[in-house]
Parts: structure tokens; sequence; C-alpha cells
């Protein structure tokens, strides 16, 4: 009875997660065409490997993609070449200029965005005893995140592990893009580009258990 009781709610996980996918994915999309020919305003801020600023740069119109000119191409055994999107080179448009970037953590955070706290050591300890079903829980949040977000908190730190910055939001999305090495972030509708960093996203019900 237990077996079937699982896999009943299980499918009915399935189904509303169905029911409830694309609504953020596909504003994501929207604004990934805004950005393309009206850019967001932000702030750029690359950091050391040990979590020192290097630079900051703010504008009102950026955009962040690979720069395809540094893919390479290999050449097949039947006298073809096929392209490989490796580039690890970002094409940052500002304004009516550009700067490429490679290498060091960097964060751009559009205009809206606050940070909790930065440059400060931070360690966090949870525990958490409630019961679950993984496979559930898991198809649920992959499809929420496609859906609306949830409450959640990310932690960003620089390549060896200092902390660099904390932002959260009450809808938290995260998104694949083309830019190597990174993840796009969408916090209560805002922009966030994290690159070559490493980072911990929490929901915020298990950091108010603490």
């Amino acid at each position: 009875m237990n077996k079937v009781k699982a896999i009943v709610v299980m499918a009915i996980g399935v189904v509303v997660a169905l029911l409830l996918s694309s609504c953020a994915a596909g504003a994501m999309f929207g604004e990934e065409i805004n950005r393309a020919f009206k850019g967001v305003p932000a702030t750029m801020t690359t950091y050391s490997q040990t979590g020192q600023k290097i630079d900051q740069v703010k504008g009102s119109s950026f955009r962040v993609t690979r720069d395809t000119k540094f893919d390479t191409t290999t050449s097949n055994s039947d006298g073809t070449s096929s392209s490989k999107n490796d580039s690890q080179v970002l094409m940052i448009s500002i304004g009516d200029s550009h700067i490429s970037h490679v290498g060091s953590s960097m964060i751009l955070a559009q205009d809206g965005l606050t940070e909790i706290t930065a440059d400060t050591a931070a360690t966090v300890e949870l525990q958490n005893d409630q019961p679950g079903m993984p496979i559930l829980n898991d198809i649920i949040e992959k499809h929420r995140n496609l859906w609306q977000g949830k409450a959640k908190t990310l932690m960003i730190r620089s390549q060896n592990g200092t902390p660099i910055a904390v932002y959260a939001g009450n809808q938290v999305e995260a998104f694949a893009n083309d830019v190597p090495k990174s993840t796009a972030f969408r916090i209560d509708g805002k922009y966030l580009l994290v690159y070559r960093s490493d980072y911990t996203v929490y929901d915020n019900s298990l950091l108010e258990k603490k």
C-alpha cells in the first residue's frame, strides 16, 4: 500500500511540475532578447583568487556573451570540420564599447539587486531532520525553477573559497547560458551572472531553521 501511495504521489508531482513549467524560462528568454538589443543597467565586478576586488565597471547597457572567435574547429576524418563552443573569453558589451575578460571571478549584477553582505568571512552550519522523498523533491525543484523560482540565498565565493558576495530573493531561478563556466540567475526579476566562482544556493527555509 505504501508503494502504491508513493507512486501516486510521484505521478501527481510530475503532472503538477509539468503544468507549472516554462513560465520563468520564457521570461528569461524574453529578457535575453531584450539584453541583446538594449543591454541591462548593471555593475560588473571582478575578483582575484583571494576575493579582492580587481576592478568594477558600472554601465546602463551591458551584455555578456562568449567570444566565439576563440572557439576551436576540429577536422573530421571525412574531410568536414566541426566547431566546438569552448571559448573561455567573454565579450562584454557596454554602451558603444567592449571589454574582454577571461580567468578571474566576475559578477554582473543588474541595478536593483542588493548584496546582503560582501567581503566577509562566513560559514554556514545547517541541520534538517525533516523526512522527504528525494526523487519527488528533485522533480518539483527542477520544474519550479522554470515556473517562478523559490525563496533562496546565493552565497558566492572566489576560486579559493573566499566569500565575496551574498544575494537573496523571494523568487530565485538559475539558468544555463552560453557564457563558459558561468550561471545566470534571476532574482526577483533582476539578472545576475556569476562567472568562474564557487557558489552555494540555499533554500531560505533551511537558513530560517538554523
